[in-house]
């Protein structure tokens, strides 16, 4: 077995203590070195070659997206960014993102233990082992126009799953959509407070209006409600009229939220009415909900392994029966119309 080799970046020596500790447990991950901060990092880097690098946003005497944007012109390394649970972490995570890390994690907490952290922090290494980079100053993927608004409405529900690489690939597939879309539902792998900051971003370069999801929030046309993170989100219907259930719950899949739950709540209260979608990601989360909601009559897409960052949930998706579509990320919105 090929081991994965990891340098820990981060000014705690607590975190990069738990962080070596914990990440020693797994067989296919190796951890070749540590780092308190930038300076020291990049000496590492050229003298261990690292695999995947974690890496604290907030340091000193260089902070993470300075170095990020240097290491990503220079030495483009697959990268996890390691961020507090909060506003500022939020807002810094997603240019870290934009700048090429492949995923993030919070820094445990009250929120997320260490057992938690632990699970998901070796699922995102061997995600970011397997990603695609981006070339420096290029986008994931392009995005297109955005489509004129449909003839008519329809109340039909959208929902859809993502991971590694998801937020560029959202970005592309929401700002297609036109302002009277039918609602859509998102999970989106990330942890509470970034879900809040991806939101707004969203909503500020989309025609439809998106949010970070409320329990009770109804599902209406050109409205699109993300998942927060660290609860679970589930379709639920009263009479005519859909709203979404958010609760907290075990993790699915190391996930809180799960695209599982999602999907297969969608596949219960919507059965023919919906459209399933799995986008880039490592892991099988969605692949089995998504095969439920086909079940149920939904039609399904998957992002086609090209425009993926990870060809890991929709190939899986793929392998169960659960896909008619298989559609590059710039072809979803339209092909979602088309079904419409």
């Amino acid at each position: 077995m090929n081991k994965i080799n990891v340098l820990v970046v981060d000014d705690s020596a607590i975190v990069r203590k738990i962080f070596s500790e914990e990440l020693s447990a797994y067989p296919d991950i190796n951890v070749i070195g540590t780092a308190p901060d930038p300076y020291v990092a990049r000496d590492k880097i050229l003298s261990l070659k690292p695999d995947v690098i974690t890496l604290d946003i907030e340091m000193p005497r260089m902070d993470g997206l300075t170095f990020l944007r240097k290491l990503m012109k220079y030495y483009p390394l697959p990268t996890v960014v390691v961020s507090s649970l909060t506003t500022k972490g939020g807002k810094l995570t997603l240019e870290a993102l934009d700048i090429g890390a492949v995923d993030v994690i919070a820094k445990p907490g009250p929120s997320y233990t260490v057992g938690d952290m632990s699970a998901q922090l070796a699922e995102k290494i061997r995600a970011a082992a397997r990603a695609r980079l981006k070339k420096s100053g290029e986008p994931v993927a392009e995005t297109s126009r955005p489509m004129k608004a449909l003839a008519e409405t329809s109340n039909k529900i959208v929902a859809i799953g993502a991971s590694t690489g998801g937020t560029e690939a959202l970005k592309v597939l929401l700002s297609q959509m036109p302002p009277n879309s039918p609602g859509i539902v998102v999970v989106q792998h990330m942890p509470a407070n970034f879900t809040t900051a991806f939101a707004e971003r969203l909503n500020g370069i989309c025609q439809i209006h998106v949010k970070e999801a409320r329990d009770g929030d109804r599902i209406s046309n050109g409205t699109a409600l993300i998942a927060p993170g660290n609860y679970h989100m589930l379709l639920r219907r009263s009479g005519a009229i859909y709203y979404v259930e958010v609760k907290n719950g075990p993790m699915v899949h190391h996930q809180r939220p799960a695209v599982d739950v999602l999907f297969k709540s969608t596949a219960q209260y919507a059965g023919a009415n919906a459209i399933g979608v799995l986008l880039t990601g490592m892991g099988a989360d969605g692949a089995s909900g998504l095969l439920d909601m086909k079940n149920a009559g939904a039609s399904t897409i998957a992002q086609d392994e090209n425009t993926c960052v990870v060809f890991g949930m929709p190939k899986e998706a793929i392998k169960l029966g659960a896909v008619d579509k298989v559609v590059p990320i710039d072809q979803i919105a339209p092909q979602i119309i088309r079904m419409v």
